[in-house]
């Protein structure tokens, strides 16, 4: 499918590179020549709209995301899961990032082996109990999106997500870090998406607070848990807990 910005530019700036000279020297009629100057200057920026325009459209983006939610969402009901997914780094789960929803309700990473196979139903310990489901995240496709893996650093942890939710994915105004201990804030201004109660958010979190826990962990090289996130007039704060 064409672009129509594209489309667009052509259709007023080659007309009007062509008639610009022959309205000025031929007719040498000075706002005609003007218009067809006027042509060329928006069809210019026409192209260059085009040249900015994502090749997937926001819309197309969301019935995709929106898509991958309900489906896992639904995976997560049937099987009654309601847990807090820990979130693990990509050098422990066979080199790409995702969130564990364990089985149990009592389910750690006491007992988690170094490194678990790339399966939806993975085995973390040695216990029987120690069965979870491995699901891909909103944040875990977005660690992709950078150039490089962010440093264990609270300045690079936030500029790593101020690049995701303000630049990429333009979905916050802006937003800043804070660790103390074990437990990384996050506050979100100007957040564009926020927490809704739907079984996806109470097991994995809103796409802002999925964001920031694959980033941490990746950071950290630790596993992480969403412990709080609260919405209040578009500003958002998330608690994030680093596990050992």
């Amino acid at each position: 499918m064409k672009n129509p910005y594209r489309v667009l530019g052509i259709t007023l700036a080659v007309p009007g590179a062509l008639l610009a000279p022959l309205f000025y020297f031929l007719l040498s009629s000075v706002p005609l020549a003007a218009t067809a100057l006027s042509a060329i200057i928006l069809g210019v920026t026409c192209i260059a709209l085009a040249n900015a325009r994502p090749y997937i459209s926001p819309e197309a983006s969301q019935t995709l995301l929106k898509t991958g939610m309900e489906n896992t969402a639904a995976l997560l009901e049937e099987l009654g899961l309601q847990n807090t997914a820990i979130y693990l780094p990509s050098h422990l789960r066979d080199g790409h990032p995702q969130a564990l929803v364990p089985l149990s309700k009592d389910g750690g990473l006491r007992n988690m082996r170094e490194k678990l196979p790339g399966r939806l139903i993975v085995r973390y310990g040695p216990d029987n109990a120690d069965v979870a489901i491995a699901v891909t995240t909103a944040g875990s496709v977005n660690l992709e999106l950078l150039s490089r893996k962010p440093g264990p650093t609270v300045e690079d942890i936030e500029s790593a997500l101020n690049y995701l939710l303000t630049g990429v994915m333009d979905i916050a105004s802006g937003v800043t870090v804070h660790l103390a201990d074990s437990t990384i804030t996050v506050n979100v201004a100007g957040a564009k998406l926020t927490y809704e109660n739907t079984w996806y958010n109470r097991c994995l979190g809103s796409p802002l607070a999925s964001v920031a826990a694959a980033v941490a962990s990746e950071a950290l090289a630790r596993p992480v848990r969403i412990i709080e996130e609260v919405s209040s007039y578009g500003k958002t704060r998330i608690s994030l807990e680093l596990l050992s």
